[in-house]
């Protein structure tokens, strides 16, 4: 007989095993409800050596012994042997050592008897339920995301031991270095068994001082605020930098270096970073010895490159920094990227560009030659869409710059990126390489995280702007995943009850040229800014287009029909201004219109870099009853100086004039305010007739807001941080406002007057004729005045949508203009 035997740790009726140690945890495992017994003499570990062989044979059968659950064929299937082989002492050891492998079974026993293979196996338990006990600091649903074990799952030793490693990391990573873990199980019939975590956590380790030695050039505190370890105080319970982390500190290290190296020190360097547990540990004292070294400035800036169609004076002009001044590690870094970019630009898909740097200490200088070569040439293998639980793969792909097979060009890989972030259907996007099937081969991995695409309104609530506002509809900008754009929206509210259809086609033919149709009703309810009331309903077609890499053009036609509704008693008794009555009725507008756009930010969503700038011109008049020609120009530019102070200023400007003898009406002309010029409510800077106010109640005591057919208006807008956790989406930003709205055609600023002072009967005296006259209004003010306002901004991501908050302080304004210091608004998203 030959016969080999192994046996698993893993588990025995009766046995309790430790499952290893470590300096922070000694985990165990033991059976409720059982005593432990001696294992047999025979056992073995998996994979043991097996015993001398004292015969081999030809396998005539092969038989399987003592399993429950799993059929013979599987286990006959996992076996290297099969029968009409001959089997020898490797062979069996294989067999035993590949059982083992599948995890499927805590003890393996195999017997050669007279040709027949009996392979007996007692299988692992199945996992019913995973528990976790003791556990307050963290929540059950992160513990359970953590361990690789689940119910309905197969046991085994090793899931269990690499789980105790996991959660004692997780503890370590949130400031509880002492936890201890000690996983047990409980026997249950039809050989399943419950797996319990439990947990001792112990104390919380905090920071009690941040300590730097070696400074001179910058304070403690000033250090402090660069690193992420940050020192314990009971006030920053919402923080979890608070306490020991030893992956922190490295990353504290390489956050001083590039401070110092930002700012000039080419040689500094951190000697050590030491966490000492205190006396009584109840925290740790953490210590960052640094050598800061001389400071340095740029020397000599050189670019080298062999390649003939690259100028290295177009080059060395793309550089971002001059000789002289102070060197920072950034800026380098942005000038790699410039050359690579024109390099690309220049048709050089394969580009290496690699600074070189000489540092003289002595004259405080370091000297930079960038060497601009052709590398080698790579070719991307495969694109690999990943996270895009709802966008189909074609509509990110078709926003990528290359191809399976192109070549490989860094530009057109970023510039795919920024495209792939301007759909607006991720939250992030990343682009990265991973090993392709050959040497000069590359894949890429365009990795999406989805983000609300849509917005559901069935909600009623109250704003500053709108008061009242009751929304049902819903707008979804990536239909069925498909990239297009429908939306199906009733909104009614004090000022306005609009019904708005609308679809987008971003490919329309399978090209880049995004095709729309709009169908809309809108009804305004001006009265309480200027008296009247204006119902529009029309349609419109659209086409967008790319012209260049960073420009489109758009194209465009509206047929719509305006009615504008005045009371007609307050026209009668000469209590809303001439100008404004005279705008009752229907009218007719044909209109054709395009625009162009150029973008360049580095970042379409949140840009920290670059500028944009939009036209846009519309042409009334190809039939219908108005004839206007109004120009609009919108431009921003973005600078960050850190991921928390972001610089943008952001200007506008418009001009609508009539012609063939027709004047602008008041419904098509400019109305700013509100989300347009914060600190001013919404059509409250501008042309405004002060003669009359509300008797009656409709106009809510405001003079009438007459709009304008000019405006500019500029905005400087900074992010500030504001020192509260990243998860908890607050942002904030100090801004200031500026500009003017008027010109008004001359027949908008007349008024009627009744000149026979003998009648006086109705209430006010009466022509001879029984008509009012016009004459010139002085109480029709329109000054192209400066106005202008600064306050602060509060951006906060909260469950329920993203809602933004205004508070302003006015700086120049006119008596008749109407101020609003405060204004929130809303969105929810699904």
């Amino acid at each position: 007989m030959h016969r080999h035997r192994a046996r698993s740790a893993a588990l025995a009726s009766g046995l309790g095993l430790l499952l290893g140690t470590s300096a922070l945890v000694t985990p165990g495992l033991a059976l409720a409800q059982a005593q432990p017994t001696e294992p047999p003499a025979a056992a073995q570990p998996p994979g043991a050596a097996p015993a001398p062989v004292i015969q081999s044979g030809v396998v005539q059968r092969i038989l399987v012994k003592g399993n429950e659950r799993i059929e013979q064929a599987t286990v006959v299937s996992y076996l290297p042997i099969q029968p009409g082989e001959t089997v020898d002492s490797s062979k069996i050891d294989l067999a035993l050592k590949t059982l083992f492998r599948t995890d499927l079974f805590s003890d393996v026993k195999i017997d050669f008897q007279g040709g027949d293979l009996i392979v007996t196996v007692v299988e692992n338990p199945i996992i019913n339920r995973v528990l976790f006990e003791g556990n307050s600091g963290l929540k059950e649903d992160k513990l359970k995301d953590e361990v690789s074990v689940r119910p309905r799952g197969i046991f085994t030793r090793a899931k269990v031991q690499a789980d105790v490693g996991r959660i004692v990391e997780l503890y370590r990573r949130s400031g509880r270095i002492s936890a201890n873990v000690t996983p047990q199980i409980v026997e249950l019939p039809q050989k399943r068994v419950d797996l319990i975590f439990k947990i001792d956590e112990g104390p919380k380790s905090g920071i009690l001082r941040v300590n730097f030695l070696g400074n001179k050039a910058f304070s403690d505190n000033d250090l402090r605020d660069v690193v992420v370890t940050e020192q314990s105080h009971w006030y920053k319970f919402f923080s979890s930098n608070a306490n020991y982390d030893p992956d922190r500190l490295e990353y504290d290290k390489e956050q001083l270096r590039k401070y110092y190296r930002n700012r000039g020190y080419y040689d500094f360097r951190v000697a050590s970073a030491v966490a000492e547990l205190s006396p009584d540990k109840n925290g740790f004292v953490v210590t960052y010895t640094i050598d800061e070294g001389p400071e340095y400035k740029f020397g000599k800036v050189e670019v080298q490159t062999e390649l003939q169609k690259l100028d290295k004076n177009v080059l060395r002009s793309l550089i971002p920094f001059r000789p002289g001044e102070t060197y920072e590690d950034d800026k380098i870094e942005q000038a790699t990227d410039a050359l690579t970019f024109a390099a690309g630009a220049a048709g050089f898909a394969f580009v290496d560009v690699r600074p070189r740097y000489t540092a003289n200490r002595e004259k405080g200088v370091v000297d930079v030659t960038f060497d601009v070569k052709e590398g080698p040439r790579v070719y991307v293998d495969r694109i690999d869409i990943v996270g895009n639980t709802a966008t189909l793969d074609y509509v990110i792909r078709r926003e990528m710059n290359v191809s399976e097979g192109d070549a490989y060009n860094r530009a057109l890989v970023d510039r795919s990126k920024n495209q792939i972030k301007a759909l607006g259907f991720f939250k992030n996007v990343d682009i990265t390489e991973i090993p392709g099937s050959a040497p000069d081969r590359t894949g890429l991995q365009v990795k999406v995280e989805e983000q609300p695409t849509g917005e559901l309104s069935f909600s009623a609530g109250y704003s500053s702007v709108d008061q009242l506002v009751v929304d049902l509809g819903i707008t979804q900008r990536n239909f069925r995943g498909r990239g297009q754009n429908v939306r199906a929206r009733v909104s009614l509210g004090s000022l306005r009850q609009t019904v708005d259809l609308s679809f987008t086609e971003p490919r329309f033919l399978g090209r880049d040229l995004a095709a729309g149709v709009d169908a809309y009703y809108y009804k305004y309810d001006l009265t309480q800014y200027s008296a009247y009331k204006t119902v529009t309903v029309g349609t419109g077609l659209r086409l967008n287009f790319p012209l260049s890499l960073n420009s489109r053009g758009s194209a465009r036609y509206t047929l719509r029909e305006d009615s504008v509704e005045i009371d007609q008693t307050l026209c009668d008794q000469l209590l809303v201004s001439a100008s404004v009555c005279d705008q009752r009725g229907q009218f007719l507008t044909s209109l054709v219109g395009y625009g162009y756009r150029l973008d360049r930010r580095n970042d379409p969503i949140n840009p920290t870099r670059g500028f944009y700038v939009e036209f846009d011109q519309d042409f009334a008049g190809l039939g219908g009853d108005v004839k206007y020609l109004r120009t609009e120009q919108q431009s921003g530019w973005y600078h960050g100086f850190s991921k928390s102070f972001i610089l943008s200023v952001v200007s506008s400007a418009g001009y609508v004039g009539g012609w063939g003898g027709d004047h602008v009406r008041i419904n098509d002309r400019f109305y700013k305010g509100g989300n347009s010029f914060r600190g001013f409510q919404t059509a409250g800077i501008g042309p405004r007739d002060t003669t009359y106010s509300s008797t009656s109640g409709s106009t809510s005591g405001q003079q009438d807001a007459l709009g304008g057919k000019a405006y500019a208006i500029g905005s400087v807008e900074l992010t500030v941080p504001t020192f509260l956790p990243e998860q908890y989406g607050i942002k904030a930003a100090l801004f200031s406002d500026f500009g003017t709205l008027g010109l008004l055609d001359a027949s908008d600023k007349l008024t009627k007057r009744y000149v026979d002072p003998n009648d006086t009967s109705k209430g006010f005296v009466l022509a001879a004729n029984g008509q009012p006259a016009l004459f010139p209004n002085p109480a029709i003010k329109d000054d192209l005045a400066l106005r202008a306002s600064a306050g602060i901004s509060i951006f906060w991501r909260s469950p329920m949508g993203p809602i933004r908050f205004d508070f302003s302080q006015i700086l120049a304004k006119q008596s008749y203009d109407v101020t609003e210091l405060f204004k929130f608004s809303t969105a929810t998203r699904f």
